[in-house]
C-alpha cells in the first residue's frame, strides 16, 4: 500500500528556510534562535560577567583587573563562609523534603480521587498562591509567626501559653516554613503531571494480583511518578539556595543565608569580586549536588514509564 504523504509535503523537522544568500536554515533552528539569543543575552553574558569578576579583586571603588584566586581562596577557607554555604544546603534540602511530602499526597489525591471535570479547578485552587506578590506572602508569614501574630494570639486566647512565644519568628525554622509554604504549589505540578500519566490498567492489575493500596502506591505509582518527583525536587532545591529575600525578612541574624553574604558583599561592603567568587562557588556546589542527584535517580528515571 503506498504511503501517505505528509500534508505540508515533508515533515515540520526537516522543513527548511532558504535566505537570499541560498543558504538553508532548518526551521526548527529558526524559531529556536530568538529565544537562544534571548538566554544567551540575559543568562549566559552575565554568568560569564560574574565568572571574570570573580578573577580580580577591588579596593573600596578600584578595580584590580589582575588575575587571582584570592576571592576564592577566602571563600572556600573562610568559617563564615562555609558555615552559611553548609546551612543553606541544610535549609533547601530541608524545604525541599517537606515541600515534596506536602505536594505528594496533595498531587495523588487529585489525580486519583477528583473528578476529570473538577481536576482544573482543584489545580487552580492549589496554584493560586502565585497570583499574589512572593513579598506579600512573606510578610503574611511575619504577621502569622510575629509576637503579637496571629499564633501568639490563638495561644494565648485559649490559655495554653501566658506569653507570646518568640522562637518562632527570625531563626531557621520560620525560614523553613516560609520557603516551603511558597514552593509547594509550584512542586505540586510536576507530580501532578506525572501522576496523570500513570496508566490506571497498571494500578488495577496490581489490584488483580492481590496487591494492598500502600502496596500500588509504592510498587508501581511512586516509580511511575518520579520523573515528576525530581523534576519538583530540583525546582525547589536550586533556587532556594540563592534566596536572600526570605532569610532576610524572617530569618533574623540566625536565619541568614549564604545569599545575604552575597548580597552585603555587592553592596554594605564593597567587595564585588569577593560576592561574585562567593556566587560563582555556590553555583558550583549546587550543580554539582544537582547533577549528582540525577545520577542516582537515573535508574528510576530510566525506567519509570507508564
Amino acid at each position: 500500500m503506498p504511503a501517505h504523504p505528509h500534508p505540508l509535503g515533508r515533515p515540520f523537522e526537516s522543513m527548511q528556510l532558504s535566505g537570499r544568500s541560498g543558504l538553508q536554515v532548518p526551521i526548527g533552528a529558526a524559531l529556536a534562535a530568538p529565544a537562544l539569543a534571548y538566554a544567551l543575552l540575559l543568562l549566559a553574558v552575565p554568568l560569564a560577567a560574574l565568572a571574570v569578576l570573580s578573577f580580580w579583586t577591588q579596593d573600596y571603588l578600584q578595580l584590580d583587573r589582575t588575575f587571582t584566586f584570592e576571592n576564592f581562596r577566602v571563600a572556600w577557607t573562610e568559617p563564615v563562609y562555609r558555615v552559611l554555604m553548609l546551612r543553606s544546603l541544610w535549609v533547601s534540602a530541608l524545604v525541599t523534603a517537606i515541600t515534596i511530602l506536602i505536594a505528594l499526597p496533595m498531587a495523588c489525591f487529585v489525580s486519583f480521587h477528583v473528578k476529570p471535570e473538577r481536576k482544573p479547578l482543584w489545580v487552580f485552587l492549589v496554584t493560586v498562591p502565585f497570583w499574589t506578590s512572593y513579598l506579600l506572602r512573606i510578610f503574611l508569614w511575619k504577621v502569622i509567626l510575629g509576637y503579637n501574630g496571629v499564633v501568639n494570639g490563638t495561644l494565648t486566647g485559649l490559655g495554653i501559653i501566658q506569653e507570646p512565644l518568640t522562637f518562632i519568628l527570625y531563626n531557621l525554622s520560620a525560614v523553613v516554613v516560609t520557603l516551603s509554604h511558597a514552593w509547594v504549589p509550584l512542586a505540586f505540578l510536576p507530580i501532578f503531571i506525572s501522576l496523570e500519566r500513570v496508566d490506571r490498567a497498571l494500578l488495577d492489575a496490581a489490584a488483580d494480583l492481590g496487591e494492598n493500596a500502600a502496596s500500588r502506591f509504592l510498587r508501581v505509582t511512586l516509580p511511575l511518578a518520579m520523573p515528576g518527583i525530581v523534576g519538583a525536587a530540583l525546582i525547589v532545591f536550586v533556587p532556594t539556595v540563592g534566596d536572600y529575600v526570605t532569610p532576610k525578612l524572617v530569618g533574623g541574624p540566625e536565619g541568614l543565608l549564604i545569599a545575604n553574604m552575597i548580597e552585603l558583599q555587592f553592596k554594605s561592603a564593597n567587595n564585588a569580586p569577593l560576592g561574585a567568587a562567593l556566587a560563582t562557588s555556590a553555583m558550583l556546589v549546587v550543580g554539582a549536588i544537582a547533577a549528582l542527584f540525577l545520577r542516582l535517580c537515573s535508574r528510576h528515571l530510566g525506567t519509570a514509564r507508564p
